[in-house]
């Protein structure tokens, strides 16, 4: 498994249900912390541990953020640059002030949220997220600083 940075996350109550297949879905929330307005958060390291803590060695995990103005990526995840290099692209792309028309003033986090996307899926082959070499998986937030809800569901294969 990578090793990942620490990064403040809280987490919630594990839960799992049992379907008619007798294999369990387990749920976990976590909440992480952004300290600027565009911020790619590596949480690799999160969802690494609850794949662990589930026990699945073999399935699907399904990572969403229920928000409108950040989301989740899969991306390089061993050069820090790289995803400075991306918020400093999606921040020169769509700028936090020009001429838009929602009046909340966060109309850019809005449209960036839906330049990346709101959930990942990544595959669990022996106990570990199957993830590419240099892949990491990023909360994106685009209005903050603020602490987000991050969603992850384990699901076994059937087999399992």
């Amino acid at each position: 498994m990578k090793q990942a940075a620490k990064s403040e996350v809280k987490s919630h109550a594990l839960s799992s249900t049992t379907s008619r297949t007798m294999s369990r879905t387990i749920s976990r929330t976590i909440e992480v912390k952004t300290e600027r307005h565009t911020q790619l958060k590596k949480i690799t390291a999160e969802i690494e541990q609850a794949v662990v803590d589930s026990g699945c060695k073999s399935g699907v995990c399904y990572v969403y953020v229920p928000h409108t103005t950040a989301g989740v990526i899969i991306n390089e995840g061993d050069d820090p640059d790289v995803a400075r290099d991306i918020e400093a692209t999606l921040d020169r792309i769509v700028p936090h002030t020009a001429n838009y028309r929602h009046a909340e003033g966060n109309a850019d986090s809005h449209i960036k949220t839906a330049l990346t996307a709101t959930t990942a899926t990544i595959f669990i082959e022996d106990g570990e997220l199957a993830l590419g070499r240099w892949q990491g998986i990023f909360l994106c937030e685009f209005d903050g600083p603020r602490r987000r809800e991050v969603r992850i569901k384990i699901v076994p294969d059937v087999s399992e």
